[in-house]
């Protein structure tokens, strides 16, 4: 039949059809506008970008979709990736396929926005609120640090140091049949046993810490732990000691709980055993690595601070969140290690060495400690994904952590020494400490140095520095520290960043 002999209708529509598939090359071309080939893979990109287009409404019901053949075209992949996207989300009822017409958004589940609309009336929260943690002073870093030059920031990883294929063979070890088995089930408030037992065999030993499994709970990172030790711990008459500067988050958790938080004085040793340590009921303690300052405590303070806990009925919560990079040593034994009345509460991270969103730590404790810990942790999570902690406890027991401990002490070394020659070099007037195998460096200026003036400047500069004021207890505290993160910035970025940071030292000095 040729055109002529066609029916009105079927030539109208056959023409809208037409026009409607070109013109809707700009629309697909605009919505796939963030489909990058980097992120993930193609046919999960394509599905996030269709379902999150539906469910805002982008799409309307019984949209037709185009064809595979021109949604390839346009993303320039391959036929068959856009062919098994569209099936999954057929199967996930997002889309229908409808015989010889092809895909359509579906004609149900999508959310009705004016329903889900909420009156525009106050309720007056700022009176319901019983404590305020927004308030608190908190270290801020960018959430896009990735996009500046030189992110001279702590707590972030470089993706050239992760160990990838050692993690992915973990994590698809984990996804067996098998071991989907073991995970997949409610532990109520347990673990993963083989990461229990990797941590008792693999990391605390080097630590001087011998261990039951009992003695030992999962955490969502080390600031789980510490959260769950304070609501355990504290009430409104305890008198918690933190060392000053010292961690600005265990003196926000602390102080959700009592107001009787202390700052406590610091020196080249770590810890002053002052007469105001005695009169506390708990004492947070940096003493491996110092946060921010990172000076060791040695090992006759240690054992002068264990004996006055034990002569003094404190209890101390040490955090050695970088333990696993300090050097095997005797003299870099854990206080736990001394402990013989069960009164230090140890917390340890695998988050700080790994990556910060693995967000696994664990605490070590008295048997009657973490039998409540763990009570108090099923209230909240129940417990951390088991999924990540057997890909987690691959990775310990195949050998993979202790290499990857051994490469970014090496990294950090290096850059460690990096940073003290070339800023040592171009601003002589500062006071630069770090330990040789860590992932920060604190730097003190002269008097006149305002470090919250100079991190503004660098920031515009491409530069990202930490002030040193929110370390201390006091608002009123010396402005002139700053710390120094080396663990995500790359080494060919160091000596230019440094550069740049110099110079804006030099223009705040000329005003």
């Amino acid at each position: 039949m040729d055109q002529s002999t066609r029916s009105p209708a079927i030539r109208r529509q056959r023409s809208t059809r037409i026009r409607r598939t070109r013109g809707d090359d700009d629309i697909w071309r605009s919505l796939f506008s963030g489909f990058t080939r980097e992120r993930e893979p193609l046919q999960i990109g394509i599905r996030k970008t269709i379902v999150e287009a539906i469910e805002a409404q982008k799409l309307p019901r019984n949209a037709q979709m185009p064809s595979g053949r021109n949604l390839a075209k346009l993303l320039s992949v391959a036929r068959n990736t856009v062919v098994l996207a569209y099936q999954q989300l057929v199967d996930e009822g997002f889309l229908e396929s409808r015989e010889r017409s092809g895909y359509f958004i579906a004609d149900h589940g999508i959310p009705n926005r004016e329903k889900l609309t909420l009156p525009g009336q106050a309720m007056g929260w700022n009176e319901r609120f019983r404590m305020r943690p927004s308030f608190q002073r908190n270290i801020v870093k960018p959430r896009d640090w990735l996009r500046y030059p030189y992110p001279f920031i702590y707590g972030q990883f470089d993706p050239g140091l992760f160990p990838t294929n050692a993690w992915r063979e973990c994590a698809r070890g984990a996804l067996s049949v098998l071991e989907i088995q073991n995970w997949a089930r409610d532990m109520i408030d347990g673990d993963d046993p083989e990461l229990i037992d990797q941590i008792r065999l693999h990391i605390l030993p080097r630590r001087g810490i011998w261990a039951t499994a009992s003695e030992v709970m999962i955490t969502m990172g080390t600031q789980q732990g510490l959260s769950l030790v304070a609501q355990l711990l504290t009430g409104p008459d305890t008198i918690v000691g933190i060392e000053d500067p010292g961690y600005p988050d265990a003196r926000n958790i602390f102080s959700m709980f009592t107001p009787a938080t202390r700052p406590l004085p610091i020196d080249d040793k770590g810890l002053i055993l002052s007469p105001e340590v005695s009169g506390c009921d708990i004492i947070f303690a940096t003493l491996g690595h110092q946060c921010p300052t990172g000076v060791r405590m040695p090992a006759e303070r240690r054992l002068a601070l264990m004996e006055l806990a034990c002569k003094d009925d404190f209890v101390i919560v040490e955090d050695d969140y970088e333990a696993d990079l300090l050097p095997d040593s005797e003299d870099n034994k854990a206080l736990k290690s001394l402990d013989t009345e069960g009164r230090v509460i140890y917390l340890g991270s695998l988050s700080k060495t790994l990556a910060p969103g693995l967000r696994l730590g664990f605490v070590v404790a008295p048997e009657p400690v973490i039998r409540e810990l763990r009570a108090l942790r099923r209230m909240a999570i129940r417990h951390p994904p088991i999924n990540n902690q057997r890909a987690a406890a691959l990775f310990l027991s195949l050998g993979h952590y202790r290499a990857h401990i051994s490469r970014i002490s090496a990294a950090f070394k290096h850059r460690t020494a990096r940073v003290h020659e070339v800023l040592g070099r171009l601003a002589p007037d500062l006071t630069i400490n770090g330990n040789a195998r860590h992932a920060s460096i604190w730097v003190v200026g002269p008097p006149s140095l305002d470090s919250a003036k100079l991190a503004v400047r660098a920031e515009k500069q491409g530069v990202l520095v930490e002030d040193g004021a929110i370390f201390f207890a006091s608002p009123d505290a010396p402005r002139n520290t700053f710390r120094l993160g080396i663990s995500a910035i790359p080494d060919d970025r160091i000596e230019r960043g440094l550069e740049v940071l110099a110079q804006c030292l030099t223009d705040l000095r000329n005003g």
